[in-house]
């Protein structure tokens, strides 16, 4: 199967919500330490767009804090959980659309918010990616992404030998995965962004970020606008 259309088909809907449902509990410790880290940025006023919303696992709770969030991703499967999921919250909006390519206004949010390493996972062109974040996002606003910490690495393989042995990935490549990539033999592949493959996606001059390990599992790029 093709890598760019892994979440659209094979990864989405009930499928990507097992995922979650049979991580062991060092990771679910560390997706909680993600949306925790997220909300402590997030504030009463925000109009925040979170880039890969998936079933809405992440989107329903950046909806009890901010005044307006808004989720987007390219699987119906996956966006029509998460209308069920959300349903109730007449302040959440669920739009099918391109990460790399956003239908918004420049400077329509206060906060971009891309986790649980979709920079990876969206197949796109990363500095693409940052770039229409960067152009959507309110002066004194922030885009945050992050990716894996190095020190989570034996963690977050667990978890992905659990999905495989479900059948909801391919089976592991162990002649392939090392150094923070992990390969399927049906084609997924899910690598890891560090301090320098962050920085080297700045566009144009020198604007204030901000690299913070949280939870020692996950590593936050942070861009003031």
């Amino acid at each position: 199967m093709p890598p760019d259309r892994y979440y659209t088909t094979q990864l989405s809907g009930e499928r990507l919500r097992q995922c979650y449902d049979i991580a062991p509990p060092r990771v679910k410790q560390y997706l909680e330490a993600e949306i925790e880290h997220v909300l402590s940025q997030i504030d009463s006023s925000h109009l925040v767009l979170e880039l890969g919303c998936g079933y809405g696992r992440v989107l329903e709770r950046l909806a009890q804090k901010a005044r307006k969030v808004v989720g987007i991703d390219t699987s119906w499967a996956s966006l029509r959980l998460a209308r069920e999921r959300l349903a109730q919250l007449s302040h959440c909006f669920l739009l099918q659309m391109d990460a790399a390519c956003l239908g918004f206004a420049d400077r329509s949010f206060d906060r971009v918010v891309c986790i649980q390493n979709g920079i990876s996972a969206f197949k796109v062109d990363p500095k693409e990616l940052l770039r229409e974040s960067l152009r959507i996002t309110r002066v004194g606003g922030r885009v945050l992404f992050s990716s894996y910490s190095e020190k989570f690495w034996k963690d977050r393989l667990e978890w992905f030998v659990r999905q495989a042995e479900a059948g909801l990935i391919g089976e592991i490549d162990w002649g392939l995965t090392r150094d923070g990539v992990i390969v399927c033999r049906d084609g997924f592949r899910a690598t890891t962004y560090g301090p320098a493959d962050f920085l080297a996606l700045l566009p144009g001059p020198q604007r204030e970020i901000t690299l913070q390990e949280v939870d020692e599992s996950s590593l936050f790029f942070e861009v003031l606008i």
